[in-house]
C-alpha cells in the first residue's frame, strides 16, 4: 500500500511539474495559421520554425498547425490570448477587434504597391501598432505579406461598381472590409475562412475576396468562375506570439525567436511576391476568366468609399491616418 501510495504521489508530482516547467527547459510551441502548408504562409512558417530550432539549439520546437486546423483566425486569436496557442500569423488589419488603431491598414485603396506598407509597418507606425498589444497579452515579432486582394464570383465578371450589386460576398471578419463592400453596393458575408470553400461551393454566399495566392491554394477556382483585379485592400500580416508564452521565454530565447522572425519575414515576402504573379497565371490556366479593372473604375470606386475612410480614419485619430499617409508619400517620392 505504501509502494502504491509512493508511485501515485510521485506521478502526480512529476505530472505537475511538467505542467509548471519553464519554456526554457525545452518545450513544443503551437504555430496555428489559415493557409496550407505549401502556400507563401505556410513556408514562412516551416521556415520561422525552422529558424527557432537552430538558434536555440533545439530546446524550442515550432510545431505548425496549417489549414485552419485549429479553428478560424479569431478563434485562434482568442486561443493566443489565453495562451492555449503559441503563435500565429493573420492579417494585421483584424487586430483592430481588440486594438482599434490596427484598422488603418485596412482602408480601401491606400496602398499602390508592397513596398508602400513595408514602409508604414516596418517603421514607427508598425512599432506603435504591436506596443498596443502588450496589454491585450500579445507580443507583435514581424509584419509579414499576404498581398492584395480581389474579387471573385460565380455570378458574372465584376468590371465596374454596378456589378458588385447584390453579389453576397464573403470577407473577413474586419469592419472595414465589411463596411467597403456594403458601400460598394455588395452584401457583405463576414465568415472564417475554413468555411469559405464550402460556403461558395454551395451558393451560400457569391463570392469572396483574397489575394491570388490564396485563391489558388484553397483551390477557390474550382467554386468561382470570375476573377477581377480590384486590388482594394493590401494585407501586411502580423506574426504573433503570446505574452503568456513570451514571458516564460529567457532573454536568449526571446532573441533568438526575434532574430529567427526577422530572417524569415524576409524570406517570406520575397517568397509571396513572387508567388502572385505564379499563382494568377495559373489561376487563368485552371479556366478562371480574368478582367483588370480600369483606373478611371478605381477611382470611382475610390471616391465611393471615401466616406468609410473617413469613420474609419475618425475611430483611429486623424493623427495616425496622417502618419501613414506620410509614409506612404515618402515611397511616392512626394514631399
Amino acid at each position: 500500500m505504501k509502494g502504491r501510495f509512493f508511485h501515485i504521489v510521485a506521478g502526480a508530482f512529476i505530472a505537475g511539474a511538467l505542467v509548471a516547467a519553464p519554456v526554457s527547459q525545452a518545450a513544443d510551441l503551437k504555430f496555428a495559421f489559415q493557409n496550407v502548408a505549401d502556400h507563401p504562409q505556410g513556408q514562412g512558417a516551416k521556415k520561422f520554425a525552422e529558424l527557432v530550432g537552430q538558434k536555440t539549439g533545439g530546446k524550442l520546437v515550432v510545431k505548425l498547425f496549417p489549414g485552419g486546423t485549429l479553428g478560424g483566425d479569431l478563434q485562434t486569436l482568442s486561443a493566443l490570448q489565453g495562451g492555449t496557442v503559441d503563435i500565429t500569423v493573420l492579417n494585421a488589419g483584424l487586430l483592430s477587434g481588440i486594438v482599434k488603431d490596427f484598422a488603418v491598414v485596412d482602408l480601401p485603396f491606400m496602398f499602390n504597391e508592397a513596398k508602400e506598407a513595408d514602409a508604414v509597418v516596418d517603421g514607427p507606425v508598425g512599432q506603435k501598432l504591436f506596443a498596443k498589444l502588450g496589454e491585450k497579452n500579445l507580443v507583435g515579432l514581424a509584419y509579414w505579406d499576404l498581398g492584395f486582394r480581389n474579387l471573385t464570383n460565380s455570378k458574372r465578371p465584376v468590371a465596374k461598381m454596378e456589378d458588385l450589386q447584390g453579389l453576397k460576398i464573403r470577407v473577413v471578419q474586419s469592419p472595414v472590409l465589411i463596411e467597403t463592400y456594403n458601400t460598394l453596393g455588395a452584401n457583405a458575408v463576414p465568415m472564417p475562412f475554413p468555411e469559405v470553400y464550402s460556403a461558395l461551393e454551395q451558393k451560400t454566399v457569391d463570392g469572396q475576396e483574397n489575394p491570388y495566392t490564396v485563391i489558388l491554394a484553397a483551390k477557390i477556382n474550382e467554386v468561382q468562375k470570375y476573377l477581377s483585379n480590384t486590388r482594394h485592400v493590401y494585407n501586411p500580416q502580423a506574426l504573433l506570439v503570446s505574452k503568456k508564452t513570451w514571458d516564460k521565454l529567457s532573454a536568449d530565447e526571446k532573441k533568438a525567436v526575434q532574430d529567427a522572425a526577422k530572417e524569415a519575414t524576409a524570406f517570406q515576402r520575397q517568397l509571396s511576391r513572387q508567388q502572385a504573379d505564379v499563382a494568377l497565371d495559373s489561376l487563368k490556366k485552371a479556366g478562371m476568366q480574368y478582367n483588370d479593372i480600369s483606373a478611371a473604375e478605381i477611382a470611382r470606386m475610390r471616391e465611393k468609399v471615401k466616406p468609410v475612410v473617413d469613420k474609419f480614419s475618425k475611430d483611429v485619430g486623424e493623427p495616425l491616418v496622417k502618419e501613414v499617409q506620410a509614409e506612404i508619400d515618402k515611397v511616392r517620392g512626394k514631399k
